[in-house]
């Protein structure tokens, strides 16, 4: 899809990327990282948090270390990646074991750990793993509201009838689950949840609300949340990736037109809102100051492009490549490629009203997702959703 300008910068970026984790995996080898202290990896896996609260090895982008594993195995070969990937796995199993930790985040930390191993090597404990997994996502289906429930129990009150837009990215593991097993009932519980977004979360301009409240006992809207975003109504940047590129996930696994035409949908309106300088803000409709971004959500984003630009006919791809492209030289040229800091990517942030000092930071996800959507640009890529 890439003319030759851009063969040759990917291929610098892969350069880059090779070259850091080489150095990287090795630092953070019996580590699980979110985020880095004082440019080091912290170690999620460390933390000694667990239960309702759980914030330690229970976390959610736990799986994302692995990920990047899997994808540095699948591009270089080194088995190095591939032992490290499975320390970070096997790290894992406690989560299973508190359980309480454990709610619908369970794709995003078995995906990108289990399933990519299970593909790779075949491994029978990852099978199994990611089928429990699995069972679990599908124990929290609402029969009546057609969603699967977001969280537990939290302070903020009844949140039963609760679903983020996030979901969409751990409902791949239920398609997973049926393509390897046979059995239709978990296809058909992600296709009833993405329906229900689709028809509840999109407003017709191609945003998305983070958060829906549904009546969990008789079905039907009760209200909406702004959530991590700015207000309820506005538009949080890394909720409208996890639309946009979510659709396409449903649409990979299903063949559905209708999921298709939601993701080109969403991305338009996402593409229409992408500033000059390609920096993403973290909600679209934030105020002018706190001048608040987030390259978490631009890189999340491009992965989604990439994959329209592939679905698409060639009238139309080369508007989806392009502001995929544009996103990814913006954050190449923002990324910290030095041997001062574990992590790439270095200006995420996780919610507008967290406080000023935990905004603009480096996050997991946004290496993983940076380096996901590069070695797409390169082809042949290994697809862990």
């Amino acid at each position: 899809m890439l003319q030759s300008k851009d063969r040759i910068w990917v291929d610098s970026v892969i350069g880059k990327i090779t070259a850091k984790l080489d150095t990287v995996s090795e630092k953070s080898r019996h580590k699980i990282p979110y985020t880095t202290v004082n440019g080091t990896h912290d170690d999620k896996a460390s933390q000694n948090v667990s239960g309702f609260d759980a914030d330690g090895i229970c976390w959610w982008t736990n799986g994302f270390w692995g990920g990047m594993l899997w994808l540095m195995y699948h591009e270089t070969g080194n088995n190095k990646y591939k032992e490290i990937a499975n320390i970070s796995e096997e790290l894992l199993d406690k989560c299973f074991q508190d359980f309480y930790g454990l709610h619908h985040d369970v794709g995003f930390m078995w995906l990108p750990t289990s399933v990519a191993n299970y593909k790779v090597t075949k491994n029978p404990d990852s099978r199994k793993r990611a089928l429990h997994a699995a069972n679990l996502l599908a124990g929290r289906f609402n029969l009546a509201g057609g969603f699967i429930r977001a969280w537990n129990d939290l302070d903020e009150g009844d949140t039963r009838g609760w679903a983020i837009i996030d979901c969409m990215f751990n409902i791949p593991l239920l398609y997973w689950a049926t393509e390897e097993t046979g059995d239709p009932r978990f296809k058909q519980i992600a296709m009833r949840h993405a329906d229900t977004v689709m028809s509840t979360f999109v407003r017709p301009d191609g945003s998305v609300h983070h958060i829906v409240e549904f009546d969990p006992f008789n079905g039907g809207v009760v209200r909406t949340f702004g959530g991590q975003g700015y207000a309820d109504g506005s538009s949080w940047t890394r909720g409208q990736t996890w639309a946009l590129y979510g659709f396409m996930m449903s649409y990979i696994h299903t063949g559905k037109e209708e999921y298709l035409q939601t993701a080109k949908q969403i991305a338009h309106y996402f593409m229409a809102n992408i500033p000059e300088d390609g920096v993403i803000p973290l909600d679209f409709r934030q105020t002018a100051e706190p001048k608040l971004e987030d390259d978490t959500a631009a890189a999340i984003a491009a992965c989604g492009l990439i994959e329209i630009a592939k679905a698409v006919g060639e009238l139309e791809r080369e508007l989806y490549l392009n502001a995929a492209l544009k996103l990814l030289r913006t954050l190449d040229e923002r990324s910290d490629w030095s041997d001062n800091n574990d992590c790439i990517i270095q200006r995420g942030s996780e919610a507008y009203h967290k406080p000023r000092n935990q905004h603009h930071h480096a996050i997991i996800y946004g290496d993983y997702y940076f380096m996901e959507a590069i070695f797409k640009l390169k082809g042949n890529d290994l697809y862990l959703w």
